[in-house]
């Protein structure tokens, strides 16, 4: 039984997530593979080998492969799936547009966002918004299975010495062709590998207040900045800061929630962050039942006070 990741990175290095399924890789038993598929990606595939646990790393390098187009990702994975009796991908964006292509290729069914592996072929998954965890058993030969990141503490990413395995790579895929990409820049952490983060809600009441509350508090803690749905849809902040059930799943060591009043699709992208902050001026919000310290106030009042304090 091996079991092959398939590693995100961005031709030079190796992203966290990767290391979070190497930890699931390991929990499903036996030797574990690391697909390093890319254009110029022998930095990216080195980095992979020195992943501690890792028994081999598969290295596939082409240009069809240098911009982790789905379907030529897919079509890599598909063609070395029989070697595997599990195949796991991070529960990114990345992951959750390749892993279904691959498992409808090899007519099994995927098994999503794992947070614990039971026994080899038994899994657990949360459902509704992360209220109900689903025990999975899949019979399938190849099981293909997406990692939600936040269930597994990362592998170590150094004191392994796998061997390197250049393959082929695959040709590109007639279905789809790589136009451009614009990719917002930004001197803060990446929101889903931050330790801190610091959120803002719909209370904010405009784009202009959330910048002149939540970011000041956000560099002086060196922290990521996020926002609710509610906050995103109403236009305070980008899509990309996004945190909850349709935005990005996140369990940072410290989370400040802002003005946020927990509805459930939020709950469920944040509350396995290991100590949660809350403050808001309604004593009945949601947000507090899940809220290790939680301060009924004005944020426009604690929010600058607490800034000026640090």
């Amino acid at each position: 039984m091996t079991t092959l990741v398939i590693a995100e990175h961005d031709n030079a290095s190796i992203k966290g997530a990767t290391l979070n399924t190497v930890t699931a890789a390991i929990a499903c038993g036996g030797d574990v593979h690391v697909l390093v598929a890319g254009h110029n990606a022998a930095a990216a595939a080195a980095a992979a080998a020195q992943i501690a646990g890792v028994n081999a790393v598969l290295h596939a390098d082409g240009a069809s492969l240098a911009n982790a187009l789905a379907e030529n990702i897919a079509a890599q994975v598909q063609a070395v799936a029989s070697n595997y009796s599990h195949i796991l991908f991070p529960a990114t964006a990345t992951g959750k547009n390749a892993a279904p292509r691959v498992a409808a290729a090899l007519d099994v069914a995927q098994i999503s966002e794992i947070t614990k592996v039971v026994a080899p072929d038994t899994f657990e998954r949360p459902i509704y918004a992360g209220n109900a965890i689903a025990t999975v058993q899949s019979a399938d030969a190849i099981k293909v299975i997406t990692v939600r990141a936040t269930g597994f503490d990362a592998a170590a990413a150094t004191g392994g010495s796998a061997e390197v395995k250049a393959i082929d790579a695959v040709d590109a895929s007639a279905l789809s062709q790589y136009v451009g990409s614009e990719l917002a820049k930004s001197d803060r952490p990446e929101l889903t590998a931050a330790k801190i983060i610091v959120s803002g809600g719909r209370a904010l009441g405009s784009s202009e207040k959330f910048d002149e509350v939540i970011v000041p508090l956000a560099d002086k803690l060196g922290a990521a900045v996020g926002a609710s749905r509610a906050a995103v849809d109403a236009g305070y902040a980008g899509n990309d800061l996004q945190v909850g059930q349709t935005g990005k799943i996140v369990a940072p060591q410290l989370y400040v929630a802002c003005g946020i009043s927990g509805a459930i699709q939020h709950l469920a992208g944040m509350k396995d962050s290991k100590v949660i902050v809350a403050i808001n001026k309604d004593p009945e919000a949601p947000i507090f039942s899940v809220a290790d310290y939680g301060l009924e106030a004005d944020l426009f009042d604690a929010v600058p006070e607490l800034t000026q304090s640090l």
